[in-house]
């Protein structure tokens, strides 16, 4: 396994150029990239900052515990529903030691899998195929999705209603499309009605077609570059992820198992409750995001990736059939060991999409989707840990409470967070490979962001804005003059000059 930064401390920093690319584009919230290179443009640092400070775990203390899946759902307003459900299950573990309703439990489910649903959508379809349909240096100005709409407006209205599909699964469970309210401590607020779950279901078939039809796209492009798509921010790292009692995917709840970079299980079936015993949040002074390892890896060898690429090749099967059809494919194309290749993640994603379409068929079809037990009740506890499979890896919400119902303390690993270290060993294995000389194009710039689009970072509470990030970059020498200068406004204007 490669050293966990080989490339972190550069040798006379003050004598090597630097390139920034700030803030990257495409992804959620705020962050740079931070390149240094000497005379030959050997690459001898590559950092990814993340420039923003969250601070949720010290606003939710002092609020009531009612409040907080609420409260933490307003991080994202892509995963919303992620936040909602995790904390909802931390907050369970207090009210009564974890207890759900059938009907309970298959409703939050169902909003669950369609947040997968809807969040693998947009990023595939908005944010991720201009650059794999046109090429990673092609015109800037057709590399969006109004350009996929032009050139393919077939794939374009497919990602459009797979994604409005999964919105209106989420809203029909949790009351609003974006920062619902349908889970609380204990169980839910509503459950579905007949016409709710029929005009949900006439559609189901459908989406599970245009899912395959997704799985198909990205696996022929697979297939016709693989000396792309298979070594492209190449990260060989141990794998984390849920599973279920069986092994299988569940994006919902399980337990934690990690395998190896070839394959090889390292733990398996741990409660996540031991979470802090079982992962170390390091930190480093340039970066605001935490970089957890497994503690008895170390923090050399113990980084780990988790999202679609690693839960796809961790679990033993998606126990959906046509979703495990693929994933056997998938498994197939790395030749009996694991794929790491960074471009892989949206070929699970795929995967994972075309499960969470085929899941959704089979929870509207379960008629405990409309019973009408909603809560449970069981023993008061202080402390909870809620974990879930959000669409990006695994996600942890810890809390404790005290005897007034207060909030006294709030941790929260993030799946961005998760994948902090791999995002950075993909972004230094793509500049080492792809930046050459000084002359800086926006086709260079874009290969980097690439990498760190491949993880669907979520780098803070801000939501996907495609061609609305203003980006500078300059390249000076060793004496600290300008060589050249690149930006691109807040339309997606590229120039020379100062922006």
């Amino acid at each position: 396994m490669r050293h966990q930064f080989e490339l972190e401390t550069a040798r006379n920093p003050e004598a090597l150029k630097r390139i920034v690319i700030e803030p990257v584009s495409r992804v959620e919230g705020h962050g740079k990239v931070t390149i240094l290179l000497d005379d030959d443009n050997q690459v001898h640092q590559v950092r990814l900052h993340i420039v923003e400070f969250r601070g949720f775990e010290k606003f939710i203390e002092g609020r009531p515990y009612w409040e907080v899946p609420v409260l933490v759902q307003r991080l994202c307003g892509i995963c919303p529903v992620s936040h909602h459900l995790a904390a909802s299950k931390a907050m369970d573990m207090i009210v009564n030691g974890g207890i759900l309703t059938p009907t309970a439990e298959k409703i939050r489910r169902l909003m669950h899998y369609g947040q997968m649903l809807q969040s693998h959508a947009l990023h595939f379809f908005h944010l991720s195929s201009p650059d794999l349909l046109f090429g990673f240096d092609s015109d800037v100005a057709r590399r969006n999705i109004v350009g996929v709409a032009a050139a393919n407006p077939d794939v374009a209205k497919m990602g459009v209603l797979l994604r409005k599909f999964g919105q209106e699964v989420i809203r029909v469970t949790s009351g609003k499309r974006v920062h619902g309210t349908g889970s609380i401590p204990g169980g839910v607020n509503k459950s579905l009605s007949l016409e709710e779950r029929d005009y949900l279901l006439k559609d189901a078939d459908q989406m599970i077609a245009w899912s395959r039809d997704a799985v198909r796209i990205i696996k022929t492009l697979h297939r016709s570059n693989p000396a792309l798509y298979d070594v492209f921010g190449d990260v060989p790292t141990t794998m984390m992820s849920l599973v279920d009692d069986k092994g299988d995917l569940d994006f919902y709840h399980g337990a934690l198992r990690a395998r190896d970079k070839d394959g090889e299980v390292i733990f398996d079936q741990v409660s996540y409750q031991g979470y802090s015993s079982l992962l170390t949040e390091g930190v480093k002074p340039w970066s605001y995001m935490k970089f957890p390892y497994i503690t008895t890896l170390g923090e050399e060898k113990g980084w780990y990736k988790v999202g679609p690429l690693a839960r796809v090749q961790n679990c033993d099967r998606i126990p959906t059939p046509q979703a495990e059809e693929e994933r056997l494919e998938l498994i197939a194309h790395g030749n009996g060991k694991p794929m790491h290749g960074s471009l892989g993640f949206h070929w699970a994603r795929m995967i994972e999409m075309l499960c969470a379409a085929e899941t959704i068929k089979d929870l509207l079809l379960d008629p405990d989707i409309m019973g009408a037990e909603l809560m449970a009740t069981g023993p008061r506890r202080e402390e909870g840990i809620g974990v879930i499979e959000a669409p990006r890896g695994t996600l942890f919400h810890h809390y404790r409470v005290n005897a007034d119902d207060v909030v006294t303390y709030a941790n929260l690993i993030v799946s961005t967070t998760n994948n902090n270290t791999a995002m950075n060993v993909a972004v230094r294995d793509v500049a080492k490979n792809y930046l050459q000389g000084h002359e800086i194009t926006e086709g260079l710039l874009n290969h980097i962001e690439v990498a760190i689009r491949c993880f669907d970072p979520c780098l803070s509470c801000a939501t996907h804005a495609l061609g609305k990030m203003p980006l500078e970059v300059t390249l000076v020498d060793a004496s600290g003059r300008e060589i050249d200068r690149m930006t691109k406004d807040s339309e997606g204007r590229v120039g020379k000059g100062a922006a």
